[in-house]
């Protein structure tokens, strides 16, 4: 189906250079981040950062395996993948196990694994796929439009059950750009949008604890030792970093005043630790990691190439983007990890598989298919 697998060309430098940097920065993060919690809580200061290592060594292998596997045998067994990941979500809802009120993993002796962050990576290779055999269909509303949605809306379904929003709604916004950059109606887009609105409105009201998470996101110090703790800490790391930061190892925020510093929170202890300036500067590696990604898209020479291509790196982009907004205050509390950064094994071991899928794409030589699509207008 892909004619182009057998033109290859070296792999983009800057991605995989970026991602290696961001990989093994993540280790250093981590470590000063967990080592106190892991201490505690197991005897042992590295228990985290040990388990990271060995989660990106089966990741880097992932990557390198998506970056030799043809990209055509991805695109005839996207459905497959696809089928695999709602099968282990349906497991999650069975007999998942339970941490904190949500289930969302699946237990296989010690270790455990997230399928909703496959599913994030299985959707975008499954939607990539589609959009490429029915772009001459998009622009009808029943019978090519609206058959994505509902696939994409079911996996986001079975999500939701698991108490996870911020991961639905990520899969939800990346689907909406990959159809648009597919070159879906505007109109159809906006009506799909003005539908699942209320949907999510009734999500977030109906639940106590999401009623709770927004009203402590609009003043988190009215109660600054109850549903707004987390964000007050949070706040306080990045405001006591200053410009510099304290240095490496020094924040003092995660001396068990921060929960779960290692996870969804890690970003503070960093902003503490290096200040406006690390800040700074790890977003902005963040997002010129995301450009050089869309970048590999808008040079494919095959529509699915592109669509997948893009479609991951609206996907980092999102979800550093969500982190980073919780973190500060801008969007509600909700849980979503710092792609590279923050601990958890799925979460690491899926963006590198995808971001080897990005290298093989970057890989492939012909005219840019986007050049002549038709989306030429809209980028």
């Amino acid at each position: 189906m892909n004619r182009t697998d057998t033109r290859i060309k070296s792999p983009d430098p800057v991605i995989l250079g970026l991602t290696l940097a961001m990989v093994i920065f993540g280790w250093m993060v981590l470590y000063s981040a967990s080592a106190l919690v892991a201490e505690g809580r197991f005897g042992d200061q590295y228990y985290f950062l040990k388990r990271q290592v060995l989660w990106s060594v089966l990741g880097l292998a992932a990557l390198l395996t998506a970056l030799r596997l043809p990209l055509s045998f991805t695109q005839r067994n996207s459905r497959y993948f696809l089928l695999g990941v709602i099968v282990l979500l349906l497991l999650v809802l069975a007999v998942g196990h339970e941490v904190g009120g949500a289930k969302r993993w699946l237990r296989i002796g010690g270790w455990g694994l997230q399928p909703s962050e496959l599913a994030k990576l299985a959707v975008v290779i499954a939607l990539a796929d589609h959009l490429d055999r029915r772009q001459s269909r998009l622009g009808h509303f029943a019978g090519g439009f609206l058959p994505p949605l509902i696939v994409t809306g079911a996996v986001m379904g079975l999500i939701a059950l698991e108490r996870d929003l911020g991961t639905p709604l990520l899969i939800g916004a990346v689907a909406f750009a990959m159809i648009f950059v597919a070159g879906a109606r505007v109109s159809h887009l906006a009506a799909a949008a003005l539908a699942i609105l209320p949907v999510v409105s009734a999500l977030v009201l109906a639940v106590p604890y999401r009623r709770l998470r927004l009203l402590a996101f609009l003043d988190p110090w009215r109660d600054a030792q109850g549903t707004g703790y987390q964000l007050v800490q949070s706040l306080l790391a990045i405001g006591s970093g200053g410009f510099w930061g304290k240095g490496s190892g020094e924040s003092t925020i995660k001396m068990h005043y921060m929960p779960e510093s290692q996870t969804d929170f890690i970003f503070p202890i960093f902003g503490e630790e290096f200040g406006f300036v690390g800040s700074a500067l790890l977003t902005s590696v963040f997002f010129y990691l995301t450009y050089r990604c869309f970048r590999a898209a808008l040079r494919a020479p095959h529509w699915f190439q592109a669509l997948l291509a893009a479609g991951i790196s609206l996907w980092l982009g999102g979800q550093v983007l969500i982190n980073l907004g919780v973190v500060t205050g801008l969007l509600p509390t909700k849980g979503m990890p710092l792609p590279f950064i923050s601990f958890g094994g799925s979460s690491i071991l899926v963006l590198l598989t995808a971001i080897g899928l990005v290298l093989n794409v970057s890989r492939q030589v012909g005219p840019p298919v986007i050049a002549v699509g038709p989306v030429r207008r809209r980028l």
